[in-house]
């Protein structure tokens, strides 16, 4: 299943279309909380790449995940995302990530929305 991940990274610039804008580091805490417990913290070491294409942007990005439980031992696990907008006019945009990291039993994600500017 890594190996799946690093193949999807490697290729990523083959999909770039006509505004490849390159890779990028992103580094990003999440922590989490049952009401007023917190439950730990997932900080993510990423290596991406995103471009665009007209009104279309994309993203690419995996990397190590060190995973912080609430009087826990840490964990470093793999984990990547995938995601992208669209444009659909001036004032709206559809955007959604698909996430995933490995582990005894393999975790995914996704996030879909709409963004309506003022």
């Amino acid at each position: 299943m890594i190996k799946s991940a690093f193949a999807v990274l490697a290729t990523a610039p083959l999909f770039a279309g006509a505004a490849f804008a390159g890779p990028y580091v992103n580094i990003e805490a999440n922590s989490g909380f049952a009401g007023s417990d917190y439950t730990g913290t997932t900080t993510d070491f990423h290596v991406g790449f995103e471009g665009t294409e007209g009104a279309a942007a994309w993203y690419i990005q995996g990397g190590p995940s060190v995973v912080s439980p609430d009087g826990g031992a840490a964990e470093t696990k793999f984990s990547a995302k995938t995601g992208g907008s669209v444009a659909v006019s001036d004032s709206l945009g559809v955007y959604g990530e698909i996430s995933f990291v490995n582990g005894d039993t393999n975790s995914y994600g996704t996030k879909a929305g709409l963004k309506y500017s003022f």
